[in-house]
């Protein structure tokens, strides 16, 4: 009875030795290679200039070899959260700035002052670090920096005989704006910005009011959102913003966004992801600040474009955090990212690629350069459970858009979720 367990012992070890069974999906290979997974999330531009980062990665260090996938935001985002329930998360973790209290502390992430020496961040913005940190601890580190913007067709624009927008136009301009675009012929104009907890934040900061306070819960009242969609909702109603039956199918790509499928000529976006409408209005397309508060003040601010982490159970982690020096501070990973996940975080990376980007990259860099000393400090990362609320927030708005309840109503319903949601 003895001997099927120990046959049962001995192929349990060649499994976790040979294909990486357990931890982090790390392995390494008969001939000693160690294998690495690596997930993000993204469009087919970013998946091809990784994918090339990778291959120079792996031709400097032929022992390493990266598997790596990609898939739009929420599937990442649904994906990664089972990953973690199941114990079973990728080697490295791209993740959103709302996503670190959720994974940190958790044995998700691993601390990464355990790898320092491997890590050097001498280079990077102090206040930019600290984004990556919960109670002190460096869980991730920033990858690259980026801002919230409007995409939009500058031919639409032009058409309509509106000027450029520039840094201090207000939520009233913007709609304005909006109104001369559906009157030059374009229908429903504008992506509907209500769905969106960020661009609610946004509209909230240029109010000098704050989405969550320093007790980790929410800082804003009911009122506060129902205004906000009261506004949105009176924009659809006058045909202005994208129908409720385009904006909730919205799943955080830009190929199944209303501005994506040709059904308007501009959205609200994240300004390097905005690369993926490119491939539909080519150098049409243009970038441009956040609508301010009334007097002005601007609600966008300078965040990570993302984090990446090294997961708290790979067995690799010394591997791990090689590659992640290479993607943040070496000259070739620079070269060939350019600014596709933000303008560089590594200082001397920014000043010595910025200029040498072309194309809409050099818009995202214009962009960041228009808007440097204007923007206010970015909020602390978000509580733990705000991931599960912006969910909560585009499904609560369903409801607003298809008119089955008031934005009073729903907004009172998205405070009780959140309290509920927010507890510690």
């Amino acid at each position: 009875m003895r001997r099927p367990r120990t046959l049962a012992a001995l192929a349990l070890a060649l499994c976790l030795a040979l294909t990486g069974c357990g931890g982090g999906g790390a392995s390494t290979a008969a001939g000693g290679k160690v294998t690495l997974r690596f997930t993000w999330w993204g469009n087919a531009d970013r998946a091809a200039r990784t994918e090339k980062a990778v291959a120079a990665f792996e031709r400097a260090n032929p022992g390493i070899d990266i598997q790596t996938s990609y898939s739009t935001y929420e599937s990442y985002k649904q994906k990664l959260a089972t990953q973690a329930a199941g114990g079973d998360v990728p080697d490295l973790i791209q993740l959103d700035y709302r996503q670190i209290s959720q994974y940190a502390g958790s044995e998700v992430l691993l601390d990464l002052g355990t790898q320092r020496k491997a890590l050097p961040t001498g280079d990077m913005d102090a206040g930019l670090l600290k984004t990556g940190q919960v109670d002190g601890v460096q869980y991730a580190l920033p990858m690259g920096v980026g801002t919230q913007a409007m995409a939009y067709d500058k031919e639409a624009w032009r058409k309509a005989g509106l000027r450029t927008p520039k840094a201090g136009w207000t939520w009233e301009d913007w709609a304005n704006a909006v109104r001369k675009l559906k009157a030059a012929g374009y229908e429903r104009p504008m992506t509907d910005p209500g769905s969106m907890e960020d661009w609610f934040e946004v509209w909230l900061r240029g109010q000098g009011k704050r989405l969550y306070g320093a007790d980790g819960q929410t800082a804003f009242r009911a009122a506060d959102l129902a205004r906000f969609w009261a506004f949105t909702s009176k924009l659809r109603k006058e045909g202005l913003v994208s129908r409720a039956e385009d904006t909730t199918q919205m799943a955080g790509s830009v190929e199944d966004s209303p501005m994506g499928r040709k059904r308007a000529v501009a959205e609200f976006n994240w300004d390097a992801p905005s690369a993926g409408y490119e491939a539909v209005y080519g150098d049409r397309l243009a970038l441009a600040p956040m609508p301010a508060g009334p007097d002005g003040t601007p609600g966008q601010y300078f965040k990570p474009s993302m984090l990446l982490g090294i997961a708290a159970g790979s067995a690799h982690p010394r591997e791990a955090a090689k590659f992640i020096d290479f993607l943040l501070n070496s000259d070739k990973a620079a070269d060939i990212l350019g600014v596709d996940r933000g303008t560089p975080v590594n200082s001397r990376q920014r000043t010595r690629v910025l200029p040498e980007v072309a194309g809409f990259q050099q818009q995202v860099a214009g962009l960041q350069e228009a808007l440097e000393g204007r923007l206010k400090d970015p909020p602390a990362a978000p509580p733990r459970g705000d991931n599960g609320l912006q969910s909560t927030f585009q499904r609560d708005y369903d409801q607003v858009a298809f008119e089955q309840a008031s934005p009073r109503e729903v907004a009172e319903d998205f405070l009780t979720e959140a309290r509920t949601e927010l507890r510690p």
